[in-house]
């Protein structure tokens, strides 16, 4: 079992509960070394006194705020005792709607636990309060000689903490992005379409459909090399779509989607047909043949599993867009 990464007592009202944190994600990012270019030699950073040149053992180094003309010194344990309490304590300030939370807000999660099955009781019935009212917790604590501000929700029957961006750190996008181009006009019809094609792309969200293509091509990468073959590069970036253009990329975007479509003025879906024309249909597709996929492109496979409304397809390899394409 996992060791908490804190612990202390979570308290709302006069309840005092005591709780462990626990982190509840993995990174599972490739990490590399850094070497000599030509050689196999490891790079090593070092704590170096810049004045003298001499390597400084952890113990030996303090904090320092500098002040302009010199530094206050800082010790480690003098910054846990301005806040004796408050590093073992998690205090509720109050509860909002989850819904009043802005997600920019969120950071990082992690899973509360109850430090003993004795305190099983009084943690299952703040779980199923907060679920059964919609709210979170709002409070904060300090962990590592850091102050966070936090949101308690009950998920899935535990309990789980989000720590929040402080109000000050939510840079403002006005003043970040030069170039926002406001409400710009959009002619009814480009507003439609623009609706079609989000309800042709709409699907239920299931995380387990995604997974870190990326990572997955890092390491491909260095299987390759290690096996002395050649790596595949991705396809390029798609060209941005110019304002004149816009209304067709949005037309052919719905079509391949599989959005609704007009057939003797009547609305059918994609891959379904008017009335009376089923038997037609059905012949057209039991004698189409199949058709050979293994000489194009990502791209390519790319349009005919938007086509088909195959899920999860932005985040599939060539191969995997070749086998879902197969199976339809």
């Amino acid at each position: 079992m996992a060791r908490p990464v804190w612990a202390g007592n979570l308290s709302f009202g006069l309840v005092s509960l005591p709780v462990g944190l626990y982190t509840a994600t993995d990174s599972h990012t490739i990490h590399f070394h850094q070497l000599q270019r030509g050689t196999s030699d490891r790079i090593r950073n070092r704590r170096v006194n810049e004045r003298t040149g001499d390597e400084v053992e952890l113990d030996d180094i303090v904090k320092g705020y500098e002040t302009g003309e010199e530094y206050v010194l800082v010790e480690p344990k003098e910054l846990d005792e301005i806040a004796p309490g408050r590093s073992r304590s998690l205090d509720i300030a109050g509860f909002v709607d989850l819904t009043e939370v802005d997600p920019i807000f969120f950071d990082k999660t992690y899973y509360l636990g109850p430090r003993g099955a004795e305190y099983g009781k009084v943690y299952s019935l703040l779980e199923q309060a907060l679920a059964k009212a919609g709210k979170a917790g709002i409070a904060t604590f300090v962990m590592r000689q850091h102050e966070y501000l936090v949101a308690l929700k009950a998920e899935n029957g535990i309990l789980t903490l989000h720590t929040l961006h402080w109000a000050d750190e939510i840079r403002d996008p006005k003043k970040e992005i030069d170039n926002l181009p406001g409400k710009a006009k959009a002619s009814d019809k480009e507003l439609k379409m623009a609706e079609q094609l989000i309800d042709a792309l709409s699907m239920k969200w299931d995380p387990d459909e995604f997974r870190d293509t990326f990572q997955e091509k890092v390491t491909a990468m260095i299987d390759a090399k290690q096996a002395g073959e050649t790596v595949e590069k991705a396809e390029p970036a798609a060209e941005p779509t110019g304002v004149v253009d816009l209304m067709e990329a949005l037309h052919a975007s719905v079509e391949r989607a599989g959005s609704p479509k007009t057939v003797g003025g009547k609305a059918t879906a994609s891959g379904k047909t008017a009335p009376g024309k089923k038997l037609a249909t059905k012949k057209r597709v039991r004698s189409a043949p199949k058709e050979d996929l293994s000489g194009l492109s990502k791209a390519d496979l790319y349009k005919k599993a938007a086509a088909a409304n195959i899920p999860g397809r932005s985040n599939m390899t060539r191969d995997d867009l070749v086998n879902a394409l197969s199976r339809t």
